[in-house]
């Protein structure tokens, strides 16, 4: 090989090693990939959780916006059974959006022995609105001396027995005794005959009297168990009577005696309402005594100054 052969070859290997050099740079750069760009997946990884929350955020307003409990299961084909979850404490009431059917009404009594006579609860419940509403179209004097009664839902009613008519209000009807605490201390007695209010007694605030002891009678519920002063001695029998009257708290039991039977009162939220149906003639007003847990006497009428003992 002459001079320039080697020469030759030698260029060729030059050349040779120059590429086979940017072939391994080249194939180095393809071995080994560019650096992770974090930055632009960081973004990424930001937008979906952002996403994923806002989505997240509806779904949670959309069950807020549901009433708590408003879902029920119903199987139809065993006649609508229906199981619905119970209202969160928390949750607001749930209002419709139609008026009940029904409107609200007064309380029961406490015992079914204060509805006598056959009257029913819904009997003594119309009677009552019937009586409010004789009341505030039959109050007189100024508007600034009226006394609005309020509404029937306001009351608790203690007592409704038949009434027995006499010379001065002629016809048999029944009597409804009302009484609530709210704004003041109200005692409503209605006289109801023919579906219509005929007559109505009103006592507004406490009858608390200096002196008294923890069973006081109604100062104005002798019309409940007395006929008119024009029949004394000629009253019309049997006769259904009632007494009604607050008492205090340290009272356990009320018993009533009214010609020649005693009664056992019921108590009634701070009230005692006793009844009973007379066979004879009386000259004396019922005698009432009150007796603590313990069976103690620690009230008799006929120790009370207060009292009216006799029949006028």
């Amino acid at each position: 090989m002459n001079e320039e052969q080697k020469q030759q070859g030698a260029g060729t290997s030059g050349d040779l090693g120059e590429q086979l050099r940017e072939l391994l740079a080249e194939d180095a750069h393809t071995i080994r990939p560019a650096p992770v760009p974090y930055p632009a997946i960081r973004r990424r990884g930001t937008i979906e959780r952002r996403r994923r929350m806002a989505a997240a955020g509806a779904a949670l307003v959309t069950l807020a916006a549901l009433p708590v409990g408003a879902y029920a299961l119903a199987d139809g084909d065993a006649g609508g059974n229906t199981v619905a979850s119970t209202p969160s404490a928390s949750a607001p009431p749930r209002t419709s959006a139609t008026p009940s059917a029904s409107p609200a009404g007064p309380a029961r009594p406490a015992t079914k022995d204060q509805l006598l006579d056959g009257i029913t609860f819904g009997q003594a419940a119309d009677g009552l609105k019937k009586c409010l509403a004789y009341g505030q179209s039959h109050t007189g004097g100024p508007s600034d001396f009226r006394t609005d009664l309020g509404a029937a839902e306001e009351y608790r009613i203690i007592l409704a027995m038949n009434s027995t008519g006499d010379s001065n209000a002629p016809g048999n009807g029944m009597y409804v005794v009302a009484v609530k605490e709210q704004p003041k201390q109200t005692r409503l007695i209605c006289n109801v005959k023919d579906g219509k209010a005929s007559g109505l007694n009103t006592s507004v605030g406490s009858d608390d009297v200096f002196g008294a002891g923890p069973v006081m009678a109604d100062s104005n519920g002798g019309k409940l168990y007395r006929q008119s002063v024009l029949d004394r001695g000629n009253w019309k029998l049997p006769f259904r009577w009632g007494v009604i009257g607050t008492v205090e708290p340290s009272v356990a039991r009320v018993t009533v005696s009214y010609g020649g039977a005693t009664s056992q009162a019921a108590l009634d939220h701070g009230w005692f309402v006793a009844s009973g149906v007379l066979d004879q003639q009386v000259t004396v007003a019922p005698r009432i005594k009150g007796y603590d847990a313990d069976s103690k006497l620690v009230y008799d009428s006929d120790e009370d100054k207060n009292y009216e003992k006799r029949l006028p």
